[in-house]
């Protein structure tokens, strides 16, 4: 497809030209299940409960929404997959989807050598540019809620506000802290080295400065010449766009490459609940529109100064992507500039991803993987999500009918 063409995410044979006849028909059950909520409600208590019981459901479990949603067990199982998905020009973010181990620093070294393991992994492949690394995997999540209280009070820019934190620890936990970054300075170098991008996850707005400034560290270390560190802005928090704006300024003065990835977000409900119940204003959107509005800016002023950003736009909005893709072409800007990529979550939006890879774009599923018992959490999200997000499920069923219909099936 030429990149003057218009540009349709309704065009159901692109969006689904990798799923075979019996693969849809299971994602159109899936997705009618999860549009009904009493039927998700109750299948997000009771599923983590009968594993955790040993319950034989995880054949069940592998071949339904484990199928929709994770790329496999471990990463052997995801390499069929993804070079499944570059027959049609579409990437993959690796992720290892395993959560919340025991809080100490053999899991943390641990983690910290799993996430190498996925680096050196995706280095084989074709069709893996990037990883997902969550650094509450590589620290006491009561250290950086700690650290980021006292980053909070204090004046100055986010690092100027990150050393007057440290400087306030105690020696052991200066010395824990250390080895926080000792482990993700190594997973840096693995990544530089191997040239595959690393992708940051966000966190709670509790723990979030100290992460923000290590990762802004990072960057100011090993984007000198590409994109290789990326961090992540949730747009639902109404701080993010001129956080966004300041990165670029710090990227500009410091002589290294800002690279972002835009999400909505994650914890609203969380955070909402949490700043209530401590008294302190919620640092949430007050609505839809203005989280809407924020993304698409942030995109257009990354778009704008790709010299000083990479971004990666990871967003199932429509209307976002769109405005990505015009506001490339308004500035002549090549739909496959090595500054821009746009990912979507595996066994969703489907339309988006194949439609944008039909037109050039650099685009990428982000693929979780892990032993089925250990990415229950991820996937019952992923079911709530659906259930929970306004049209999200019947925007997907609909086009699946229409596809089956296409089909003639």
């Amino acid at each position: 497809m030429s990149s003057n063409t218009e540009l349709s995410f309704d065009n159901t044979e692109f969006a689904f030209q990798y799923k075979s006849d019996k693969e849809l028909k299971l994602a159109n059950f899936l997705f009618s299940s999860m549009g009904i909520p009493l039927l998700v409600k109750m299948g997000t208590r009771i599923t983590p409960w009968a594993i955790k019981s040993g319950l034989p459901i995880k054949g069940l479990i592998k071949r339904t929404i484990f199928k929709q949603f994770a790329g496999g067990e471990t990463l052997e199982d995801t390499a069929t997959l993804a070079q499944h998905l570059g027959k049609y020009h579409v990437g993959i973010i690796l992720d290892y989807a395993v959560e919340g181990g025991d809080e100490s620093e053999a899991e943390y070294d641990k983690a910290a050598e799993q996430f190498i393991k996925v680096i050196n992994y995706a280095a084989t492949q074709s069709n893996i540019p990037f990883m997902s690394v969550k650094v509450t995997g590589l620290s006491r999540e009561s250290l950086l809620e700690k650290l980021d209280e006292m980053m909070k009070k204090a004046e100055g820019s986010l690092i100027k506000r990150y050393e007057k934190a440290l400087a306030q620890l105690d020696e052991e936990e200066k010395k824990e802290w250390d080895r926080v970054k000792e482990r993700l300075i190594k997973i840096c170098k693995q990544a530089e080295e191997k040239n595959v991008g690393m992708m940051v996850d966000a966190e709670e707005t509790w723990i979030t400065d100290p992460l923000d400034a290590l990762v802004t560290l990072m960057m100011d270390s090993f984007n000198r010449e590409k994109p290789i560190i990326y961090n992540t802005a949730q747009m639902y928090r109404h701080d993010r766009l001129q956080f966004v704006k300041d990165c670029y300024e710090a990227a500009s003065e410091r002589g290294f490459i800002f690279a972002i990835k835009l999400v909505r977000g994650a914890y609203m409900e969380k955070e909402r609940e949490r700043a209530a119940e401590l008294n302190y204003p919620s640092p949430i959107q007050p609505n839809k529109e203005a989280t809407d509005n924020d993304f698409n800016e942030a995109v257009n002023f990354c778009i704008r100064h790709l010299d000083k950003i990479a971004v990666n736009i990871s967003s199932h909005n429509e209307k976002s992507n769109l405005i990505a893709i015009e506001q490339l072409r308004e500035n002549n800007i090549p739909l496959n500039h090595p500054h821009v990529s746009f990912s979507q979550l595996f066994g969703m939006s489907d339309n988006i991803t194949f439609n944008l890879a039909k037109a050039g774009c650099n685009i990428c599923k982000y693929l979780p993987f892990g032993p089925v018992k250990e990415v229950i959490p991820y996937l019952m999200r992923r079911a709530q999500e659906n259930t929970s997000v306004k049209g999200q499920t019947g925007r997907e069923i609909g086009l699946i009918k229409k596809e089956i219909k296409r089909r003639g099936l």
